[in-house]
């Protein structure tokens, strides 16, 4: 596991100092694509502790209003960065920032270059979830297609690359996008401008937690101390630029209820 140890070492103390979770969805909190009853029911019994629940992910936009309305989080950033959302509950109000100004053409260069990966790289898809997208091309690689090999992938993120974007694989698309932002910096923003909290003290940083499974999530493993890989970070261990400090027993959203019951232990 090279450095990253299991999560029984995360010790007492500094899960009793958490005062907020910031988490993957897609393979993290999920599993297998669903959303289960325990992950959802840890959800609110992390915020209704008192920690902050606050999703980080790549899925889209169409998928950040519900999330932000109906499940019990404190926030969501999504498109890997591009904005984030935070519903008002008592003025009834979805507020969402964006992370900076699209390019003018930006959607005539999505479709140019979905067009031109679908082509190149046979078995490949447009993620189902791409018309409810506003930033972000989301290419699948095994959600709702056969999987692809490791190859398969590398190719799709250098088209992207090559066009000027950024890309990110997760656990089951590669995303791209124009924008100098990610997951971290819009993590970071959002945390600032509406909580006022600034992460750059490494104290601050020791009461947050992140979790995740694939390389999109490695800018935050690197950044928080107390960074959780659920077990299935070890299929893409290899992949990781930065490894999370801690890993569970469980793949996926049992290892996402691990976690948050080892958190609320600590209450």
């Amino acid at each position: 596991m090279d450095d990253m140890q299991p999560l029984a070492g995360f010790s007492l103390a500094a899960r009793a100092r958490t005062v907020g979770v910031l988490a993957d969805i897609d393979d993290t909190i999920t599993t297998a694509g669903r959303l289960t009853a325990a992950a959802y029911a840890a959800l609110e019994r992390l915020q209704n502790a008192g920690i902050k629940v606050i999703p980080v992910t790549g899925r889209p936009a169409g998928w950040c209003d519900h999330i932000a309305r109906m499940w019990p989080v404190d926030a969501v950033v999504g498109e890997n960065g591009a904005f984030w959302m935070r519903y008002e509950a008592g003025a009834r109000r979805l507020k969402t920032v964006f992370a900076g100004l699209p390019p003018a053409d930006r959607q005539r260069r999505i479709d140019a270059l979905a067009a031109e990966i679908l082509a190149a790289v046979p078995g490949s898809a447009l993620a189902s979830d791409q018309f409810c997208r506003v930033a972000d091309l989301a290419i699948d690689f095994c959600e709702d297609v056969a999987p692809l090999p490791p190859a398969a992938v590398d190719a799709i993120v250098r088209r992207m690359e090559a066009a000027g974007m950024r890309a990110k694989i997760s656990s089951i698309h590669v995303n791209g996008w124009f924008g100098d932002y990610d997951k971290l910096s819009t993590t970071r923003r959002m945390l600032a401008e509406e909580f006022g909290i600034s992460l750059e003290a490494g104290a601050e940083r020791q009461r947050w937690v992140f979790v995740g499974d694939s390389p999109n999530d490695a800018p935050m493993f690197g950044f928080f101390p107390n960074s959780v890989g659920v077990a299935n970070v070890l299929d893409c261990a290899g992949r990781l630029a930065h490894k999370p400090a801690w890993v569970t027993a469980a793949r996926a959203g049992a290892g996402f209820v691990e976690l948050s019951e080892l958190l609320l232990a600590a209450r």
